[in-house]
């Protein structure tokens, strides 16, 4: 079996050393053509068995994944690859020149004047310039949006989100939109989104859109992992962080951060994690160990009684996926899936060429299994549409050019819009 074979064949790659992120010198990605669901498993295994980087999740014969290999494990990696009969190819030579190369190209945009204070949904904008751009939305329309500071950071950073309505929440008639982002730190594309649906329902609302406002709320939070976020923009050296940055002497001296996204009270820590503090997958101490955690669940039970929608934004593959990762079903899952193939196919109208369609589907099914995740927590407490929505990555994994940020907010929004109709239609009808 791959679990057995695994331990053994790649135990000189397993650290317990610290997580801090690799300069990218001499890391390489690499694409792995997938045949079978055993496949897709091997994968899952090795990312929590060697805390194996992937940089995209593959489908069959549908879509290749991609992982960054160390120098330390590479030969071990693609040798068991080829023991396996597992084609594979190399993607990214060179990661730190890459990253180098991202950087450049982000200040030089910025140079160029393609953002600002005023849209940085054009760009990928420091925690700073969210919190003041949030700020402005709600002081610019009072009667429209409410600024909410949920608590700190585990670094003390505010995690403020808007409430967004046209009766400020008073009318219980009216399901709520709930959308996060940025919950993976490195996943920069995300928090664009997030900005660019609060700029669509406030400050350039149209009149094909003006039930989107009239007749739902929303609750819009851009970053949720903001100390994870300013962490990756020290410098390339930290640019691709996934986790917290939350430090627990009693779980590990060394390591720091949580997997945030295993890290809630669903079937937590038992399939898709890693026991070793240092993986990109471990799920914390005990479950909501972390405050950006707790401040999820709390804004999802404070508004169960009409949340209608869960939209946890996440990058890059084009997914979107529903519950539960332990293989099960929720009750509803023939509605989750036609609310989810609808989603994926107005956005597959506008996607660009070199972009994946849209899959849709349960999360463990068509990918692998997870514990602890947003997404199932948001189905388990009540929320009846709770979805898991990767953007796409055109290639570059987390590296994705600015200049396609406009493309990726204007797709994504109409996905949201028909979303948020269909859903609101269910909630009419009372499923």
């Amino acid at each position: 079996m791959y679990v057995i074979s695994l331990v053994f064949v790649l135990i000189v790659s397993v650290t317990a050393g610290r997580n801090e992120p690799n300069s990218g010198a001499g890391y390489s990605v690499h694409g792995i053509k997938l045949r079978s669901h055993s496949d897709q498993e091997l994968i899952s295994e090795l990312q929590q068995s060697v805390n194996l980087d992937v940089w995209q999740y593959g489908l069959p014969e549908g879509q290749d994944t991609l992982v960054m290999l160390s120098p330390e494990n590479r030969i071990e990696v693609l040798d068991l690859l080829d023991e396996k009969g597992i084609e594979h190819y190399l993607h990214l030579a060179d990661v730190e020149q890459a990253l180098e190369a991202h950087e450049d190209e982000v200040r030089q945009w910025k140079q160029q004047g393609r953002s600002g204070r005023s849209a940085p949904f054009n760009d990928y904008p420091r925690y700073a310039e969210v919190d003041a751009y949030m700020e402005n939305i709600a002081a610019q329309y009072p009667n429209l949006v409410t600024i909410v500071n949920a608590g700190k950071s585990f670094e003390g950073r505010d995690m403020k989100y808007l409430k967004i309505s046209t009766t400020n929440f008073a009318d219980t008639s009216k399901p709520i939109y709930f959308m996060d982002a940025m919950m993976h730190a490195r996943e920069w594309v995300t928090t664009p989104v997030a900005l660019y649906s609060i700029h669509r329902l406030v400050e350039n609302l149209r009149d094909q859109d003006r039930d989107l406002l009239e007749d739902i709320d929303w609750i819009i939070l851009p970053i949720t992992n903001p100390d994870g976020y300013e962490y990756t923009h020290l410098n390339s050296s930290t640019r691709l962080w996934r986790t917290t940055r939350s430090i627990n002497l009693e779980v590990s001296e060394d390591c720091v951060g949580v997997d945030a996204n295993r890290n809630f009270d669903v079937n937590w820590n038992t399939i898709g994690v890693s026991t070793n503090p240092c993986a990109q997958t471990f799920p914390g101490g005990s479950a909501f160990s972390e405050p950006e955690t707790r401040i999820i669940r709390d804004i999802l039970l404070e508004n169960i009684d009409r949340m209608q929608v869960y939209m946890n934004i996440h990058s890059h593959g084009n997914w979107l996926l529903y519950g539960f990762g332990n293989y099960t079903l929720p009750p509803n899952n023939i509605h989750l899936h036609i609310v989810g193939a609808a989603m994926g196919s107005v956005m597959d109208t506008m996607k660009l060429p070199q972009a994946d369609w849209y899959k849709v589907g349960n999360s463990a099914m068509i990918l692998y299994g997870t514990s602890g995740s947003a997404q199932d927590y948001g189905q388990l407490v009540g929320v009846p549409f709770s979805y898991t929505l990767e953007l796409p990555g055109y290639g570059y994994g987390f590296l994705v050019p600015p200049q396609y940020i406009e493309h990726i907010n204007t797709e994504t929004w109409e996905g949201i819009a028909v979303s948020a109709r269909l859903a609101r239609l269910y909630h009419r009808s009372g499923l």
